[in-house]
């Protein structure tokens, strides 16, 4: 039974991390609100409710791409992939707002950076549909998780065409990046 568990766990592991030798690419496998990502970033789209209850589901999705991102980074990272996020090519779409349906598309890509200490391991978003993201409050809720004398790298606001609006942050993980103090 144990040997049994072990090769479980194993075949776990490759399946949720693979290695595509075709173009030379560290994939996370998770599926998780369709969301994919490579050594080159992450993709993937939301199609749904836009609120339950009075709850902004559609939102929540930059919260799963934010964990993806974050997860894939470290992978990257742990891999001497060294990268952080290009914020100036993010690209996010909203259709179907006030509909109550609602296809919400992000593409996050990754830009590739030659010291392991040059890259990010963190990141996580604040915004909203139709107002300004509270940004502020935002960074004084990360300013934890900074390593000391480093700063959060903080995107320009992204708009839709349907007002979702968000500031895309990443940063240097303590944990992940603890020789880069």
């Amino acid at each position: 039974m144990k040997l049994l568990k072990t090769k479980l766990i194993i075949v776990a592991i490759i399946c949720t991390c693979c290695s595509n030798t075709q173009n030379n690419s560290i994939t996370n496998q998770s599926k998780d609100n369709n969301v994919v990502c490579t050594e080159n970033g992450c993709k993937g789209t939301y199609q749904g409710k836009e609120f339950i209850n009075n709850k902004d589901i559609a939102h929540q999705f930059s919260n799963t791409m934010s964990a993806k991102v974050g997860d894939q980074l470290k992978v990257l990272y742990e891999t001497g992939n060294y990268s952080k996020v290009d914020f100036a090519n993010i690209v996010m779409t909203t259709e179907g707002m006030g509909s109550g349906t609602v296809t919400f598309h992000l593409s996050i890509p990754f830009i590739k950076v030659n010291k392991k200490c040059d890259a990010y391991t963190s990141f996580d978003h604040v915004g909203g549909w139709s107002h300004t993201p509270a940004l502020k409050e935002r960074k004084m809720q990360l300013k934890d998780a900074v390593m000391k004398d480093h700063k959060l790298d903080i995107s320009d606001l992204k708009t839709t065409k349907q007002g979702l609006q968000e500031y895309w942050i990443q940063w240097k993980n303590k944990v992940t990046q603890a020789e880069c103090e």
